[in-house]
């Protein structure tokens, strides 16, 4: 399948930054169809959770409802998906033969709900819903647990409805609303709270071993889009892009990017 336009425009006009923050977006656009469908509940965006040690684990939308807390990881790819639940990698391979592999988005959620439990307690039900784009195609992904959804973006309401009809009420509009204020201060943060979340990753993973083999084919050596095969990302391992900025002060300048990107956001300026 070769790419549309839209895949078209997000590659060129748009950098990743910008890609993967407009995916959260749409995905949290889609829940307007909950609300108006009587599945009301509050939403928030980019909440950086406190985890241990100063830490802070970020999640991309979250869903406060009176059956829980839907928590969505999510993924603006195109491409076929390829994923086990039990896999620490997952792959999206495009047409041109590329295939970039990534961290299991279930695990990573996972995580996401063990800091949540931890913020809220154990009383209130946590929804695990893992949501790529409409411009991919879910080849073939292996799930096990019931607690988890691992979705198309325009499955979001029907998925939502299938929870509802299957969980009792359980938190009150009052509790709603305390949920929604707490989590509320963990949202747009200052740039300090970012950074030092990108640092706490790095330092996580500076250390391991993550040996992942990219198939690049021979076409593909642009300008922009280049593969150093000789810089490696210092995080997780994987092959760092020749990228341009495109917005923003540095707008134009060129910057070595981590091909693992979102989910490692590593950069090393030139």
């Amino acid at each position: 399948m070769a790419k549309g336009l839209i895949d078209l425009l997000l590659d060129n006009i748009f950098d990743d930054a910008w890609t993967g923050k407009y995916g959260e977006m749409l995905t949290a656009n889609e829940l307007g169809w909950a609300k108006l469908f009587g599945k009301r509940g509050k939403t928030l965006r980019n909440v950086y959770l406190p985890a241990k040690e100063g830490e802070t684990s970020e999640l991309d939308v979250i869903y406060i409802t009176q059956k829980g807390i839907f928590i969505f990881e999510s993924k603006n790819f195109s491409g076929w998906i390829f994923g086990d639940e039990k896999s620490r990698q997952w792959t999206a391979s495009l047409p041109n033969g590329y295939k970039n592999h990534f961290y299991n988005p279930i695990m990573q959620n996972r995580t996401h709900l063990k800091w949540m439990h931890k913020f809220v307690g154990d009383d209130i039900p946590l929804f695990s819903i893992v949501v790529f784009s409409e411009r991919c195609e879910l080849k073939k992904i292996s799930v096990y647990s019931e607690d988890v959804k691992v979705i198309k973006r325009d499955r979001v309401y029907a998925t939502i409805r299938e929870y509802w009809e299957k969980n009792p009420d359980v938190v009150s509009s009052e509790k709603i609303n305390e949920l929604y204020e707490n989590l509320k201060k963990f949202c747009n943060v200052d740039e300090a709270v970012k950074a030092a979340h990108i640092q706490n990753i790095e330092e996580k993973y500076k250390d391991e071993e993550v040996k992942v083999k990219l198939d690049i084919p021979g076409d593909i050596s642009t300008a922009d889009n280049r593969v150093s095969q000789e810089i490696k990302c210092p995080i997780c391992g994987k092959e760092l892009i020749l990228r341009t900025a495109k917005k923003g002060g540095n707008a134009g300048k060129k910057f070595y990017g981590c091909s693992g990107y979102p989910n490692c956001r590593y950069i090393q300026n030139l």
